[in-house]
């Protein structure tokens, strides 16, 4: 019969698994996959090679883990605005999703998840919506709300999410991703997003 943890050894087991893919993510960006060992990260975590494979068996486990862990977003940072102000709440989540997209982290990962495509294929699928599934569901559940109350009409709050947050990230990151070292001055960042929110408005306000 399996044991249950206790609170202690639970909170030592996220911290030994916090440390070992923020140590995973920092070599597996410097060095990438191939060059990248589980001896390296345990040594760069300060954990044992033991206390690593209970964690991740494999190289690749832990290559997934590092990919969508670099996506995660706490649910704290993700607004839940109520229905109302529609503009205001639509801001509200655009902002979100184009911080998570600045993160420095996030076009580096994406390019490392490109690189290594070919061996990481159904991986690569799963990233496609990578960072925007907590935003998206956020985005979907918000523009129901605004629906039920008459102040947007949609076909479907799917499509109208994917064409809001693809109109930001459009501006704000696939240039970034393409061509290293490229950046946006905040008051243009803010300018893409609150110009998507006008057109967004424009064909979905009621």
């Amino acid at each position: 019969m399996r044991r249950e943890l206790s609170d202690y050894h639970r909170a030592v087991a996220d911290r030994n698994r916090t440390a070992v893919i923020a140590a995973a993510t920092q070599l597996f960006l410097a060095l990438g996959y191939d060059r990248t060992s589980l001896a390296s990260v345990a040594q760069t975590a300060g954990v044992s090679k033991a206390t690593l494979f209970k964690q991740f068996a494999t190289k690749a486990a832990l290559f997934e883990a590092v990919i969508l862990a670099v996506g995660d977003s706490d649910p704290r940072d993700i607004p839940q605005p109520a229905p109302g102000d529609t503009r205001a709440g639509l801001l509200a989540l655009a902002n979100a999703y184009a911080r998570l997209l600045l993160r420095p982290s996030t076009a580096d990962m994406i390019r490392l998840v490109i690189a290594e495509g070919p061996r990481f294929s159904e991986l690569r699928d799963r990233t496609f919506d990578f960072g925007t599934l907590p935003t998206l569901t956020a985005l979907g559940q918000y523009l129901r709300s605004e629906e039920q109350v008459g102040s947007l009409r949609m076909d479907s709050p799917a499509t109208a999410s994917a064409q809001l947050l693809g109109m930001i990230a459009s501006s704000i990151f696939w240039p970034a991703l393409v061509h290293p070292g490229w950046s946006m001055e905040a008051a243009e960042v803010d300018a893409v997003i609150r110009q998507a929110v006008e057109t967004f408005l424009a064909r979905y306000g009621a």
